[in-house]
């Protein structure tokens, strides 16, 4: 008995993953930091007792966690699925994806802007993906991500379609 064309093929290779965290440059850290000091110093005023210390202790923490907030998305290609923070779209959704630079950018969120697209945008980021949607259930037309790496978010996104 000669055995079945899907056990003689090899197994087919898993869809290429992407990930990649949003996070801040190191200068933003140094600024807030530099900032949070310079206020917490002029709450403090050389006062004495808990305006002292209390000023510090509480901006920053409060700063630091505000720096990290900023930063914690992260967009990945993984499982099918193009994740974003906490959305997630299914590739067989996904009709192009276009790598932008910073011109291509603005223009897609500023002329080329459409009120019902789904945007994370992060402006210390110059790069960005714009995926174009082909569900029609879906008014969304297609989603702008932002991404130190665009073309490989774009590749891998479209790689991942491909797969499925």
């Amino acid at each position: 008995m000669s055995p079945s064309p899907s056990s003689s093929t090899p197994r087919a290779a898993a869809a290429p993953t992407y990930s990649e965290r949003l996070g801040l440059p190191w200068w933003c850290w140094l600024a807030g930091l530099a900032l949070a000091g310079f206020a917490a110093a002029e709450l403090w005023m050389g006062a004495g007792g808990v305006r002292s210390w209390l000023p510090f202790v509480l901006l920053l923490p409060a700063v630091l966690a505000g720096l990290w907030w900023l930063g914690r998305v992260r967009v990945a290609v993984d499982g099918g699925e193009l994740w974003v923070d906490d959305a997630h779209l299914p590739v067989r959704y996904v009709a192009d994806a276009v790598a932008l630079d910073a011109e291509g950018r603005r223009e897609v969120l500023g002329v080329g802007a459409d009120p019902l697209a789904f945007v994370v945008q992060r402006p210390w980021i110059g790069g960005a993906v714009q995926v174009v949607l082909d569900d029609p259930a879906d008014p969304t037309p297609f989603w702008v991500v932002s991404s130190r790496r665009p073309t490989e978010l774009a590749a891998a996104l479209l790689a991942a379609r491909d797969a499925a």
